[in-house]
């Protein structure tokens, strides 16, 4: 008798997938700290908030160990190396680090933008100097905005990738995965060495782990050309959450090892006076460290407490009731895509919308541009033209790739990101549905401003937020309320941090990631997309999130791996039937689990 199809893809995921079955990894696993956190925030949202928070002290003692290490001080040589020889460092993530990647090569052109400006004499220093940076994510940049199913798969897509970036001998790579073992990032990696690249691999999980579990994992540690830094500082706040403290802990090394490079580097070539007026500086990044400390504990004051407390309500608010949510941002729209793109895969909510899918349910939150039309939007938030994938169907074939993706590529092009309305086009499905409500999403002393009146983003944001039931400010910076005037007249939520100025402005990212993962998560906590501290909610949309999924299975119900897993692919196989509506909306995970509720599902 032939087995089920669905029982066949079980047993081979069983049989010849096991280098993706990754339970023994700290960032798959429950924090202590966060249990019970579902039933938490269901009480009470600020004590919820002070769970997630604290399980943010494992990191930095981990940062302290990492800047007193030598892989370390070889990082920032390295990167210091690089830019003195004019040579372009890569930074290379996939899923939250891809957009981390993105995040800090914007972060520095932007740095040098700025700079070119202010300082017209030193204009082709900077534009010489913001092209030394690049990054690479998988699937390009469209997956900003959107998640790319199954690329993070494949070591091929990460080697492609970065050869198509035009690499050289004498260029440095900083690949980060959370987990360290993503193939396409680990692809990146093959790539730099076989072009004589200066080769940097950042993860979360004990590099000794990896080497005995992971045999993609352990060919690249074990290479001695890979200068390997192991960030390892337990579980995440939610179980496999990595885009929470596994992403904070590689923003804040990356992130000052960059600038610690890039501040002594402009100490090298230009005047003292110069470099002073661009603002002080970390002089070590040990007091990039203090400062980070510093931000955690501001974070926690009864007052943020109750401003992140009342933000998360604010949202719940919305969401429960099928509302929308669209901020508004200046510069700091890419810690917002970080965020809300996330929340897709991880919550099983729908995925931002484009112009093409005209009956796709609604993202539940979106990130305009008030001040620019949506090609200029994608400028201004990268400081550079969109690097988008236009590979076609003999490309995958020729990468030797599953035979679903040579039939049918995706369509992730240049063409396809600008379908993706982030500018200050009129949207009317943004405010179709009720409730619905305009955040601007403010960060730091200029960005505050905005809120004075005076400005042109100001006016965009009035003019295009008139269209919304609620305008809202979510403000994060210090001082917060002496810079707004009479002319805001609606509700604010001040978040009072000090950010102290840094080349990539780290510290005012930082924050702002940590706020906005901290009550999105919350918030889908209180919506009931938490299981205590696992995500039961999470999509199954590659090998990595088909092992979460079924494990997840396996903590709810009691049933072995092997019996779960049969479950999930039963689930797989009835999706294709379903909706396109009904497979964005609905979880494999948690319809596996109603239907083992109901009946067992024929599972035994």
């Amino acid at each position: 008798m032939t087995k089920p199809s669905y029982q066949q893809d079980a047993e081979h995921f069983l049989l010849h997938e096991t280098q993706f079955h990754l339970g023994m990894m700290l960032t798959e696993q429950p924090h202590p700290k966060t249990r019970g956190l579902s039933d938490r925030l269901a009480e009470d949202t600020v004590t919820g908030l002070v769970m997630l928070l604290t399980v943010d002290d494992d990191l930095p003692p981990v940062a302290k160990k990492t800047l007193e290490s030598i892989p370390f001080q070889k990082l920032y040589n390295d990167i210091s190396a690089t830019l003195e020889s004019g040579n372009r460092v890569f930074f290379s993530g996939c899923g939250a680090t891809g957009r981390l990647a993105i995040l800090l090569d914007a972060a520095h052109r932007k740095f040098c933008a700025k700079n070119s400006k202010r300082f017209p004499e030193y204009r082709k220093y900077f534009e010489t100097l913001s092209e030394q940076t690049f990054s690479v994510m998988t699937g390009g940049d469209f997956a900003l905005i959107r998640s790319v199913e199954s690329f993070e798969d494949y070591i091929v897509f990460g080697k492609r990738q970065l050869f198509d970036a035009d690499i050289k001998a004498g260029d440095c790579l900083i690949a980060v995965s959370e987990g360290g073992e993503t193939s396409s990032v680990i692809g990146t990696i093959h790539a730099a060495l076989e072009t004589g690249m200066k080769t940097h691999f950042l993860f979360n999980n004990p590099s000794e782990l990896l080497v005995q579990k992971i045999e993609r994992s352990r060919i690249v540690i074990e290479d001695s050309r890979v200068n390997v830094i192991d960030l390892a500082a337990g579980p995440m706040a939610i179980a496999g959450s990595t885009r929470m403290q596994a992403t904070t802990i590689e923003m804040l090394i990356v992130g000052l090892a960059f600038e610690s490079a890039l501040a002594g580097h402009l100490r090298k070539t230009l005047p003292p006076d110069v470099v002073q007026k661009m603002g002080h500086f970390p002089q070590t990044p040990f007091e990039g460290l203090e400062r980070f400390e510093c931000l955690l504990q501001q974070l926690r004051q009864q007052d943020n407490l109750k401003t992140l407390a009342g933000i998360t309500d604010f949202e719940y608010s919305i969401y429960h009731v099928h509302g929308l949510i669209t901020y508004f941002s200046d510069e700091y729209s890419i810690d917002i895509f970080t965020d809300t793109t996330e929340r897709s895969p991880t919550f099983k909510i729908p995925p931002f919308r484009s112009t093409l899918e005209k009956e796709a349910p609604a993202s539940w939150a979106f990130v305009k541009d008030p001040l620019r039309t949506t090609p200029e939007a994608w400028k201004h938030l990268l400081e550079r033209a969109p690097s988008c994938l236009a590979w076609k169907s003999d490309d995958y074939q020729n990468m030797n790739v599953a035979e679903n993706i040579i039939a049918n590529p995706p369509e992730i092009g240049i063409d396809n990101l600008y379908t993706y309305k982030i500018g200050n086009e009129k949207d009317s499905s943004r405010f179709a549905v009720s409730p619905n409500a305009a955040v601007a999403f403010l960060v730091g002393q200029n960005e505050m401003g905005h809120l004075a009146g005076t400005d042109q983003w100001f006016q965009a944001f009035c003019n295009i937020s008139e269209y919304f039931e609620k305008q809202v400010a979510f403000v994060i910076g210090s001082n917060c309320s002496e810079s707004v005037t009479a002319a805001w007249d609606g509700d604010i939520f001040f978040i009072e941090v000090d950010l102290p100025e840094s080349p990539l402005d780290l510290f005012a990212h930082l924050a702002a990631k940590l706020v906005l993962n901290n009550i999105s998560t919350a918030t889908m906590g209180k919506l009931g997309r938490l299981n205590s501290n696992w995500m039961s909610y999470v999509d199954a949309t590659n090998k990595k999130l088909i092992d979460r999924s079924i494990r997840l299975v396996a903590e709810l119900t009691g049933f072995s791996y092997d019996i779960s897993c049969l479950a999930i692919f039963k689930t797989l196989h009835e999706t294709r039937s379903w909706s396109e509506e009904r497979r964005k909306t609905v979880s494999p995970v948690a319809y596996t689990l109603e239907q083992i509720k109901m009946n067992g599902y024929g599972i035994s």
